[in-house]
Formats: structure tokens, sequence, C-alpha cells
């Protein structure tokens, strides 16, 4: 009997105690009066717990807020989007260009040779004397004569007998050997980078200076057997012009890592050498990979030089700075020791530092308990000045529910409002509001290599079948907008011109009709026997890309398209599908930069396995345009590129694009911004975000107050 009461009883007193925790949880000012100390503390609710805690690794949201705040790199970002110092001081981007000299090469319509490397200079100082501005950007002009040198070059088998030859002896017989005798150059030093520069030069010298270039006066293969194989490759192994962009950096004297160790050029080296060590295996390795070579000049002082034109390569510098101390080969052998592991197998990935990070960032690392908590303490020694708050914590809370319990109690001062929440947050008034568009779209991406989708119009008549204006009433709550293309819509890149693709089902129909399908008679669209049939998938744990896969089924159902869904666990997702292009649609999401650059996501030579451009999207003029905008240093250049490339993909339709999310931000108004003024009072001012939406720009100056204060002049 009295266990049959338990049984009846205890569920019903459990109900009443999760309860009254719900209704009867203290509020922040109630757990502030006994608790003052709170206020120096700033949580942050995290759905998810960090994977590492070193930037030159780490990929996912929860690592690089942590990051961002433990480490600094040598730029940044203000709040107008436009670079700021940061670990650098200042930074000066100049170019250095070469032009290899023809020996051969004969003026035609004057007859004349220039047998010397100073006939040339003063040819082509004498013949453009009237371009004044190309004239006024060289620093200056020197002759770099040529070396002799060994070289070699991996030549990719050509037939299939070839192939299997090779597979039969040692692979060393796919490198080729050769001497080379490089010529004369003329190296000009320029003010300023200058992508343009060569162009007045081959106007002057003609097209065939470069199409008769003499190789064979300089490159000869070791074996006489591997000529022709080599033949092909001479204009790489010696490029006629070169183009070597130069950052020059002034580092920030004085700054010391969090173990007091003082910051100089050698871990600006050593990060980059860390990102491109292979064994390292860094995400960031494409942003340093156009890098031909870096040099420190003195403690203070880094130069980087570049192989090729990249546009986007001051960004990469905002990457946090490791400290080459704690991370070097020998240190890195001492730890392996300690851990009685073998040192030459032993890289960063094992460092313990990835779970005790030490930077040069406002907070320090404190404490980290996988999938509960990491705890930062303030840095009173930062170079810009301390903090206000003297700790960060990022609680790690996987329940939307809990987060927002523990946000209303005060436990957590800031997290990721889900859309369904947002309505009753903003009748709040309590509470700062921020909502802005974020970074993140959400698509349908085809997979142009099945016969299907190869037609952009057939793409376009999927589109055209389902309705994002319900899916972002319905399922985001009004939290999102329509998007057209591969930008971020608060950028210059973005072409707002170009209109979604509308709700029009009858129009899809009408289009894929023209395509020869036509309705069966169990409704389905049909072509020459094959039912228009095919699966649309998505990984598992995101409620609203579910729904996305019903309403996309529901609208091309009522057009006659046989669509199957699919939802598979994130790994299996990646591991069994996309990397290996196992898919016919899928359905997921992109986050977009503040950079142009769209090579890794959308240049036909990234189609491969594991490679990001995984729909095997191919244009000819988008791979051009892309390259180009690499290349480009103008920003109005720039800007009609991207606007032109925004408008190709649209009317391509690789992704129906769907949308992009608002990201919603509340928080406490006791919380503010906190200035000096002159006479050394204190002057508060709200917060508000940047032009990307940010909030926390400011956040080493945000303080919660124990009271609203009152924003006037007289504050």
């Amino acid at each position: 009997m009295f266990i049959k009461r338990v049984l009846i009883y205890f569920p019903l007193v459990l109900i009443i105690f999760l309860a009254q925790s719900f209704f009867w949880v203290p509020t922040y000012d109630k757990q502030a009066m006994g608790n003052p100390d709170r206020l120096k503390k700033y949580i942050q609710g995290s759905s998810g717990d960090a994977e590492v805690l070193n930037p030159v690794i780490s990929a996912d949201t929860a690592s690089s807020s942590i990051n961002n705040l433990v480490f600094d790199g040598l730029i940044g970002l203000d709040d107008k989007l436009e670079y700021r110092p940061r670990l650098a001081t200042s930074w000066n981007q100049t170019e250095e260009v070469f032009l290899a000299l023809n020996p051969r090469y004969i003026l035609t319509n004057k007859k004349r040779s220039f047998p010397s490397p100073v006939d040339w200079i003063d040819y082509i100082k004498s013949s453009l004397k009237e371009n004044e501005q190309w004239l006024k950007n060289i620093k200056s002009i020197e002759i770099v004569l040529g070396k002799a040198t060994q070289g070699s070059i991996q030549i990719p088998t050509l037939n299939k007998s070839e192939s299997l030859a090779m597979s039969k002896t040692n692979s060393r017989m796919n490198t080729v050997f050769y001497s080379l005798k490089y010529p004369d150059t003329i190296k000009f030093t320029l003010n300023r980078i200058d992508q343009d520069f060569f162009s007045p030069i081959i106007e002057l010298v003609g097209a065939e200076y470069f199409k008769q270039f003499p190789y064979d006066d300089f490159i000869s293969a070791k074996k006489p057997s591997q000529y022709d194989r080599l033949k092909p490759h001479f204009s790489k192994i010696i490029p006629l012009i070169e183009h070597n962009p130069v950052i020059a950096f002034d580092l920030r004297r004085g700054v010391r890592f969090h173990d007091g160790h003082e910051f100089d050029s050698g871990d600006v080296l050593f990060t980059y050498q860390s990102i491109m060590d292979l064994r390292t295996a860094s995400p960031r390795r494409s942003d340093y990979e156009p890098i031909k070579f870096a040099i420190a000049d003195g403690p203070y002082k880094v130069r980087i030089t570049y192989k090729r034109l990249f546009s986007p390569a001051i960004n990469s510098w905002s990457m946090g700075v490791l400290p080459e101390h704690l991370l070097n080969e020998e240190a890195l052998r001492r730890e392996a020791s300690i851990k009685g592991k073998d040192p030459k197998n032993f890289t960063i990935r094992d460092s313990k530092f990835n779970r005790n990070p030490i930077g040069t960032g406002p907070f320090r690392f404190a404490e980290w308990k996988s999938d509960e908590i990491i705890r930062l303490k303030r840095n009173d020694d930062y170079w810009e000045g301390p903090p206000e708050y003297e700790e960060y914590i990022m609680r790690v809370i996987p329940d939307s529910l809990t987060r927002e319990m523990e946000f209303y109690a005060g436990a957590v001062d800031n997290y990721s409002v889900e859309p369904h929440q947002i309505a009753r947050f903003k009748e709040e008034d309590k509470y700062q509001n921020f909502s802005s568009l974020g970074y993140f779209f959400t698509y349908i991406g085809y997979n142009i290599r099945n016969p299907l989708f190869r037609s952009p119009e057939i793409r376009r008549a999927l589109g055209m079948a389902i309705n994002v204006d319900e899916i972002i009433k319905h399922v985001l709550y009004g939290e999102g907008e329509r998007v057209t293309g591969p930008y971020a819509k608060m950028t210059d890149w973005y072409d707002h011109n170009i209109k979604p693709i509308p709700y029009d089902p009858e129009e899809a129909l009408r289009i894929l009709r023209q395509f020869g399908w036509e309705k069966n008679p169990e409704g389905f669209l049909e072509k020459d026997g094959n039912v228009f049939e095919f699966n649309l998938i998505t990984n598992s744990g995101n409620a609203i890309r579910k729904n996305i896969l019903t309403i996309a089924q529901n609208g091309w159902s009522r057009i006659g398209i046989k669509c199957n869904t699919q939802i598979f666990e994130w790994a299996v997702f990646l591991k069994d599908f996309v990397n290996v292009h196992n898919f016919d649609a899928i359905v997921l999401g992109w986050s977009m930069g503040v950079d142009p650059d769209l090579f890794q996501i959308w240049h036909s030579s990234q189609t491969g396995k594991r490679q990001l451009n995984f729909v095997g999207y191919q244009n000819a003029e988008v791979d051009r345009l892309i390259v180009r905008i690499r290349q480009e240093y103008d920003k109005e250049r720039q800007i009609n590129m991207t606007k032109r490339l925004h408008r190709i993909i649209a009317d391509d339709q690789p992704y129906t694009f769907l949308y992009v999310n608002k990201a919603t931000q509340l928080l406490d108004k006791k919380i503010v911004i906190v200035e000096s003024r002159s006479d050394g009072s204190e002057k508060y001012e709200k917060i508000y975000p940047t032009r990307d939406g940010n909030i926390n720009f400011y956040f080493n100056k945000w303080r919660k107050l124990d009271f609203v204060p009152q924003f006037n002049h007289s504050n």
C-alpha cells in the first residue's frame, strides 16, 4: 500500500516542485542584494561547449567566442567595419613586381634590340613618360641578374598506360627534374599595390613578347627523354610577370602574454608557420597559402610578401597570435616526454595548451569543465586597459527553455534567443532589445552532377514552388528576411536590386513542361518514362531545417514532383553524404563574412570531395570574377564585380536562397558602456550595435550597475 501511495504522489510532488522553481526562482535583483560580486561577472548562456581553445585550430562558434577574448590579432575591425590597430600599431601595403627579360626581343617597328637590362629600363621609362600616375607609383627600379639553380616539378600522368606503368615502378617517375638559368629581371618597387601595373608594359612590347619567350634558353630537363613532358610547364617554372604584394606591420611594444612573456615578431611568424604546418590541419590554411615568405625586421617589425595578388590578405591578420615559447618544437618535445608520447608525432593539436590557452587578450583563461562551464578572469595588465567585468563565464545550457529560465532569473546575462521566444521578451521593458540581420543564410543546394538539376531554369522552377515567405512567417516567427545571393545584406557587396524568386507554382509547372515534363495518371511529372523524383536531406538536431524539409516537399508535391526526405545525425550527414557528394538536394546554411572572397565555396576548383563547393557548381565567368576580386585592391571596382557575381549566381540558382536569420540579443537595462570624462568622472552610454549587428564591440567597457541609469546630457 505504501509503495502504491509513493507511486501515486511522488510524480505529483515533483511536478509541484518544478512549477515553483519556474515561477518563484529568485530574480536577478534579489540575487544581487545578497551577492554584490555578481555585478562583476558576465555570464553567457551557450547551447554547446567549445571544442578547442586555440584560434589556429578552432572553427566552431563557441570556441571562437572564447578565443576572441583570450587572444589578440594584429588588426581588428572597428564599429564601422574598418580595420583598426591591435597588436600592430600600423601597417603599410606596398608591392614588388618583376618582369622577366626576353633576350631575343626585337622592337619590330624600329628593328631595335635590347642587349642589356639597362636598355630595357631606359626604353620603358622613355616610352611611358607620359603616363605620370603610373610612373609616380614607382618607388625604385633595379636589375636582378639571373641565377642558375636546380628544381623539380610534379607532373600528372597523362594516360592510362602511363599510369599503369608508374604503378609498377617508383612513384618518383611522376617528378621531373630540371636545370634552370633564370633570366635577368627588372624589379619595380611600388608605393602602392597596382594590379594593372603591367598593362601599359604589355601594350608597349606586344603580346608576342610573352608568346614567343625562349624558355628553351633557360630550362633543360635533367633527362632528355622527359623534355616533352616538361615543356607544357615552362611558364609555371618561369613566370614572365610576377606580382608580389607586401604588408609591413609595426608591432605594439610592451605587450605581454598572460604568463608574463613579452610579445614580439617571433610570435607572429610562429603563428603563420603553425597554420601552414600540414600536421596542424588548420582550417585557416587557405588564407595564408598565398604567402611567399614572412620575415622579421627586428623584434617589432614583420614583413609579409605574397606570391600573387591577394586582396583578402590583410583580413587574415585578425587571427589570434600564439605564444611561440609555449608551443615551439622544444616546448612540444618536453610536453610529449612528460606525457610519455612520441615527440615525433606530437603536434600542437596534442598540446595541453588547447584546454589551457595563454594569449594577450583582455581575459585570462581560468577554468574549463567540459559541457558545463568555461571561466575567464580579467587581464589587469591588458595593453588597452582592463575590462570592466572581473570575470567572463560561459555556461553550457543545451536546453532552450532552461536558458530562458536562467536568463529571467538573472543567472545568465545573455544568450541567443530562439525565434519563438522573441515576442514575449520584447514585451519586457526591463530588457534592452537588439535585433539585426545576421551573417547566416539558409538554402536548398542541388547536386548539379545529377542530370535533373543541370539546367538553371529547372533549378529556378524548383525555387518558385516553395513559399519562402511562409517559412519566415510561421517557422521563424517573422525573424528573418529573404536573401538572393552569397553576400551578407549589410555589406557593400550585396546587390539589393536583385529580387527574390517569386512564389509562383503555376509558372514553375510551365517551365518544367517546356523541358518535356508532363503529369502522368498518378499526378507526378514524368519524362521519357522517368518520374521527377529525388531525395532532400538535412542534419538532425535542427527543428527549423526539419520544417523546411516538410514545406519544400509539400510545395514540390503540388506541382507533381516526388520528393523523399531524410534526416541524418550530423557526423554521418557530413561523412557519408556531403563530403562524398552522395546526395540529390540538401538543406544547409552558410555563415558569410565581411570579405568579398568566395573562392572556397563557389570556385570550380573547389568541387572535390571534402571541399566546400560540394554542389558541383561550375561557371567560367564566375571563376574569372572570383579570382579577379581576389586580385582587386580598389573597393569600388570590387563592388562592381561582386554585384555582377551576385547577379550570375542568382540567375544560375545552384542554391535556392531562402532567408537570412535575424539575430536577437537581450540584455538587462542595467548593463551599460562606461566611459571616462576628462575630469575623471564616469559617463554611462547605451549599448548599440555596430554596422554588422554586433553588440559586443565595446564589451571591455560594459558594466552591470545596481540601478537603471537615465541617459541624458548630464551623465
